[in-house]
Order: structure tokens, then C-alpha cells, then sequence
């Protein structure tokens, strides 16, 4: 029998689901940031400035200072990292899914310093980058999302320098009474509709939501990162543990 994985509150064929992803985010390209505005009222913004200042990129050295922005496709932390560093880092921005990366690379056009970021595509599972070659690497909202989040960790264990830092930024299981129930009313109740008035499909933020809650909790996934070869594993909640900042090092 074949191995199976989660889609949302589907069991589907693990090797099916990297393509049902891969739709989701191709229906919401366009018009991700924008739902991630008003799903979070705009909180996700301080949760990503939280994450690079967490990452403190130099402004400076003898040299290059080079990030792996995994399912980063549009960007924003990526342009996030580079203002950080003034300029001085080198950001790749790595994402499975072509469209995101498409509305990526356009506004990378219009970015103060838009040499300092390159767009790749590929899996997070078997990235196509030498060993030992990156300073830190970053994702924001899309470890949960890969089918083999254990590969995906092992991959980015093997990519990063010795001393190379991992942050990973992700929703979590809310733990503070009385927001927990008003937060699953409203991802139950608002979210899925509000996509469908945004990008006029309501069934990729159906899938989001339960990806949510389908993610493990944060002891569980600092369990999964050190499992990979990590040390000095951290997670940092924030607001009610609605997101979790998880940070790691390659010793």
C-alpha cells in the first residue's frame, strides 16, 4: 500500500500532494499577501519583522552573507532581509511553485536594492544547492505545507555553513483562553469566504486553515528540528501562540 499524508482533513496519497499544494498556490498567487492582510489584520507583517530582526543580518564584511529564503516566492521577506542588511546580503528566494515566484521576481523590480535576490524554483525536499554554502535560511508559512517536512529539515541542515542559523516561522495552536475558540470561529466562519471574495475560490483557504491545525505543536516540531541535526532549538510564541517562531543552528 502506498504511504499517506494529510491534505487539510483529507488522506490523500503522500506522493499526491505536493501537486494539490501547488494548486492552491497557483488560484492565489496574485493575491497572497493581500489575504494574508486581512486573514491576520495586518499582525503578520510584525510577526515577519520579528523574524528577520531574530535573524540580524550584517551590514558588512569580508564576505558575502547569503540566505536561502525557502517558499519565499513573492518576496516580502526576502526584501525584508536585504533593507536589514543595507544592502550587504545576498537573498535566494527558493519556491516550488512558479506563479509565486513570477509575482516575486515583478516586485523585486521596484525594491531598493533588487541585484541582491535571485529566484529559483524548487522543492524544498531536494534542493538543488551545494552543502555548506548558505548563512541562514528562512521560511515563513510554508514548512507546513511540504509533504516531508522531515526531508525538508534535513535538506536545509545539509545546505547551511557550520554556524549557519535556521528560523522558521509558522502558525501554531493557540493556548490563550478565549481567543482560542474566537480564533477557530473565525478561521471556520470568515476565512474561507474571504477568499472567496478576494481571489473568488473559497477552497484554497478551506485547505489553509485545516493545514493549520494539522501542523504539529512547537515542542513537537523543535523535537523534529533537532531530530535533523540542529542545535540550540527555540521557538518564541506570538500573539496567543497564533504563530511560533522556531530557531535553530548548524554546530
Amino acid at each position: 500500500m502506498s504511504e499517506t499524508t494529510h491534505f487539510g482533513e483529507q488522506t490523500v496519497p503522500l506522493e499526491a500532494k505536493q501537486g494539490m499544494v501547488n494548486q492552491v498556490f497557483h488560484a492565489v498567487a496574485d493575491r497572497y499577501d493581500l489575504m494574508n492582510d486581512l486573514m491576520s489584520g495586518g499582525v503578520h507583517r510584525l510577526w515577519k519583522d520579528a523574524m528577520v530582526a531574530r535573524l540580524a543580518p550584517p551590514k558588512g564584511g569580508s564576505l558575502p552573507y547569503r540566505v536561502l529564503d525557502m517558499a519565499g516566492g513573492t518576496g516580502d521577506i526576502a526584501e525584508r532581509i536585504i533593507n536589514a542588511s543595507v544592502g550587504y546580503a545576498e537573498v535566494t528566494v527558493s519556491d516550488i511553485n512558479s506563479d509565486m515566484l513570477r509575482v516575486g521576481a515583478e516586485r523585486a523590480k521596484g525594491w531598493r536594492f533588487p541585484d541582491q535576490a535571485k529566484f529559483v524554483e524548487a522543492n524544498a525536499e531536494e534542493l538543488p544547492f551545494e552543502s555548506d554554502y548558505f548563512d541562514a535560511y528562512t521560511i515563513a508559512f510554508g514548512i507546513r505545507n511540504v509533504p516531508r517536512i522531515d526531508k525538508a529539515l534535513s535538506e536545509a541542515h545539509r545546505v547551511l555553513k557550520r554556524g549557519g542559523k535556521l528560523l522558521v516561522l509558522e502558525f501554531s495552536q493557540v493556548d490563550l483562553p478565549g481567543l482560542d475558540a474566537a480564533y477557530k470561529l473565525f478561521s471556520d466562519r470568515a476565512i474561507p469566504p474571504m477568499g472567496k471574495w478576494v481571489t473568488g475560490d473559497a477552497q484554497p483557504y478551506q485547505y489553509l486553515v485545516e493545514s493549520i491545525r494539522k501542523f504539529p505543536p512547537p515542542d513537537r516540531f523543535s523535537q523534529m528540528i533537532a531530530t535533523a541535526g540542529f542545535k540550540r532549538v527555540t521557538h518564541t510564541a506570538f500573539t496567543g501562540n497564533v504563530a511560533a517562531l522556531h530557531t535553530a543552528w548548524k554546530l
